[in-house]
């Protein structure tokens, strides 16, 4: 049994637009002014970790329990804080704090990976437009389940006063803490596409503004309340999978070379995804579709992630020498994983964020196009249905989707299952050893995949195909 002492927070919300996102951040900044925290995610999304990384500096993960078992799922964020030298952890929900699976679920929800973890919640509440309600609506969502872990609340969008009017009721009826509350203001506007396109000039604009926001918190704010709720927190506990270590052990030897591919147009991966292929001995070599002329030498695979290249179809389309690069690599069997964006980039044309259609490289037969709207979104399980780079016929692979562009690529190896519903659908184009789809893949959720593609990468580098 591991088991270490690290403070930490979650800061949730009753719903979607409640402020979480910037208070986040602010608080970020203002704990690494005076200290190292760390970041998670709960959930699948790409964007606040990459947005945490390169506009704070900060390191940030997900946290997943769709994906991940309670003991993995506290593992990976144990080994995540000792790895950076944490002092505290932040944790930022995702949607409504009790919003998981299919909306009716709390699998997956802030609630559950709080619980899992034992990690006291701050609730973020908008309080525009209320006064005593907002007492009543806390109440709520503390009654909701008795195992809950909301501590704390901030009040976002209101005065001074009205601040000052509740936080004796709350904290006399409730018997959490009143953090402090957010004024109105205009210090900082986040852009809706916030995520990993941001140009230099873009980002030190944003580190400008979450300075400005954090300045405003530290007087708006109690942070040594939060550091309180942080620090009582119960000691982080998980039992090592002699499975894993085992699996670690039998991956074989040799070195690898991933080509991963990192630029504007993709830039969406998971970091433990990245991890654990070194773990299993591979070097991470970034290359850009955008820019470079070819890939990086002597490669054993490639890794291509989502992103945005129907923002860069042009560049992507103009690039002729790395398409035909990848184009030959790919033909001549090396590995290759490719999810979302990248799965378009693929196709023999992609349709652009304009309407406008860009010859591409060619692997994956037909168009990307857009749709217009989301044409999946959320988890799914996926099974095999013939040998893969991942794994053999019959493997179930828990993935998550969010798309708003479609293809006309009608083949599909992979029977994809919605959870909680009856739908059902084909995925995932391959050839020889090219592997292409929508899902986004977490390898923490069935080592297994990434035990097969490092193997297959290593048999393709030794020159067995």
């Amino acid at each position: 049994m591991a088991e270490m002492k690290m403070p930490r927070v979650m800061i949730a919300a009753p719903g979607s637009g409640s402020g979480k996102t910037m208070i986040t951040c602010g608080l970020l900044e203002l704990l690494r002014r005076a200290g190292r925290p760390i970041s998670f995610k709960c959930g699948p999304d790409y964007i606040d970790p990459m947005f945490h990384r390169f506009v704070l500096n900060i390191p940030s993960r997900n946290l997943d329990t769709f994906f991940t078992a309670p003991d993995r799922t506290r593992s990976l964020m144990g080994k995540a804080c000792m790895k950076e030298g944490a002092d505290l952890a932040v944790i930022e929900g995702v949607m409504g704090y009790y919003d998981g699976l299919g909306g009716v679920s709390v699998r997956g929800s802030s609630y559950e990976l709080s619980v899992q973890t034992g990690t006291p919640v701050i609730l973020v509440v908008n309080g525009r437009g209320m006064s005593l309600s907002i007492a009543a609506l806390i109440r709520g969502f503390m009654d909701m389940y008795p195992d809950q872990m909301i501590r704390g609340v901030i009040l976002n969008r209101v005065s001074k006063g009205v601040c000052e009017r509740l936080t004796p009721i709350i904290e006399e009826k409730l018997g959490i803490a009143v953090i402090g509350y957010v004024p109105e203001t205009e210090v900082i506007c986040f852009p809706s596409r916030h995520l990993g396109l941001m140009m230099p000039e873009e980002i030190v604009s944003l580190r400008e503004q979450i300075q400005k926001f954090a300045s405003l918190l530290e007087e708006t704010l109690d942070i040594r309340k939060l550091k309180t709720i942080a620090e009582a927190a119960e000691p982080l506990n998980w039992k090592e999978d002699p499975m894993h270590v085992q699996r670690l052990e039998d991956a074989g030897s040799g070195k690898l070379r991933i080509g991963v591919a990192m630029d504007a147009a993709f830039c969406f991966y998971y970091e433990d995804n990245l991890d654990f292929l070194r773990e299993l001995g591979a070097e991470i070599v970034y290359f850009s579709p955008l820019t470079d002329a070819a890939l990086p030498e002597n490669l054993s695979g490639l890794y291509m992630g989502g992103g945005y290249p129907e923002l860069h179809g042009e560049q992507l389309s103009q690039n002729a020498s790395m398409k035909q690069s990848i184009r030959e690599a790919v033909e001549g069997g090396m590995p290759c994983l490719a999810e979302c964006g990248a799965f378009m980039y693929l196709h023999e044309a992609m349709e652009d964020a304009d309407g406008r259609f860009w010859p591409m490289v060619g692997l994956v037969p037909g168009k990307a196009v857009k749709k217009g709207r989301l044409v999946r979104f959320g988890y799914a399980v996926l099974t095999s249905e013939t040998d893969t780079i991942l794994g053999p016929k019959g493997l179930q692979m828990p993935v998550h989707e969010f798309h708003y562009w479609d293809t006309t690529c009608e083949e599909g190896c992979f029977e994809a299952h919605k959870p909680l519903t009856e739908r059902r659908w084909h995925c995932m184009y391959q050839k020889k050893q090219l592997l292409a789809g929508f899902p986004h893949f977490y390898f923490q959720a069935d080592e297994e995949m990434a035990l097969h593609y490092a193997e297959a990468c290593r048999n393709y580098a030794d020159g067995y195909l």
